[in-house]
């Protein structure tokens, strides 16, 4: 049985989009792609897409998609980049009004479902592409200096004695 882990949710914020003009498949790409990272390296990417500078591996639907330089199949989804960065935006400054670090800020939830289609239209149904994204943010813990291992490596040659003392 898995264990689960539990979060103090006063180390972590989260914000949410729902009914977003935006499609399902490329933020669901997107979100795979920025998932466990850092906030200030995932706004790095998505801007660098935006700009049509980076292209972001696709895995699940590669489907008639060229292979891209370095990578196989991909695209650069622009508009879904631009509305998961505002989200990234939006949760940084959730964080930061809970007094979160937002310079440490970790992605630990990214997801992108299928909104529901409104039945309006009249006759000719124009209705659009609509997806919900959900992201949290955990601040990531400080890690831990290498002066503890440093201590134990020299602690452990100090009381190593050479073979010939041992014969005694």
């Amino acid at each position: 049985m898995k264990q689960k882990i539990i979060i103090n949710p006063e180390h972590q914020a989260e914000a949410k989009s729902y009914g977003s003009g935006v499609s399902t498949k490329q933020c669901v790409e997107v979100c795979r792609n920025l998932r466990y990272k850092n906030t200030t390296k995932a706004k790095k990417i998505l801007e660098e897409v935006i700009a049509l500078k980076r292209n972001l591996p696709y895995e699940r639907s590669t489907d008639d998609l060229g292979h891209k330089p370095g990578m196989s199949a991909g695209r650069s989804p622009q508009k879904a980049a631009k509305e998961i960065l505002r989200l990234i935006k939006s949760v940084e400054a959730n964080a930061q009004f809970k007094g979160l670090n937002t310079a440490n800020l970790k992605i630990t939830k990214l997801l992108a479902h299928k909104g529901s289609i409104p039945r309006t239209g009249g006759r000719h149904r124009t209705a659009g592409k609509r997806t919900n994204i959900e992201i949290q943010v955990q601040e990531a813990k400080e890690k831990k200096s290498n002066k503890n291992k440093e201590q134990k490596q020299q602690l452990k040659k100090t009381e190593e004695k050479p073979k010939g003392e041992l014969k005694k």
